[in-house]
């Protein structure tokens, strides 16, 4: 502590006292140093980016880009045709799943982390259409509980 502030407040009293001299020396002017006053060029054929409302220029650039659409009518999307159920989907009981998931004795720890991933990019409920999804958490559930399963299996 300096004079019984902190270093922190001593720093900003002595950034205001310079500001305040700054500002009582500096001319009144509102030029950006190191830019020129002749800076012009085009943006677009014919629109100009010297203009004096931001809004005008938006305007104008919707005109070029309205003349280019003109030339080509819209056509509404027609209906999206109907999911079908993926076939592995219908089988949800444990044989099923188990059958797919081909657990054996010989599989370690990652390689059921692994078939556990496998399975899940295929089958998770935010993956499916939401018609399908009962299905899928069936699947994921069961899927889960034969990998746990083998898991505590081998730790034994």
């Amino acid at each position: 502590m300096l004079f019984g502030q902190s270093v922190f407040q001593s720093v900003l009293d002595r950034l205001k006292a310079q500001d305040e001299t700054v500002e009582v020396n500096a001319p009144g002017s509102t030029r950006v140093s190191g830019l020129n006053s002749g800076l012009a060029f085009n943006v677009m054929e014919g629109v100009s980016a010297s203009s004096a409302r931001p809004d005008q220029a938006y305007f104008e650039t919707m005109e070029f880009a309205h003349e280019d659409t003109a030339a080509e009518p819209l056509t509404p999307p027609g209906p999206e045709p109907e999911p079908v159920m993926p076939d592995y989907l219908a089988h949800i009981t444990v044989d099923d799943v188990a059958a797919e998931l081909d657990i054996s004795a010989h599989d370690t720890v990652q390689s059921l982390s692994l078939k556990r991933r496998a399975f899940a990019k295929k089958n998770h409920p935010d993956r499916v259409d939401p018609r399908f999804r009962a299905n899928a958490t069936t699947r994921m559930t069961t899927a889960n509980l034969l990998i746990d399963q083998a898991l505590r299996r081998l730790a034994r």
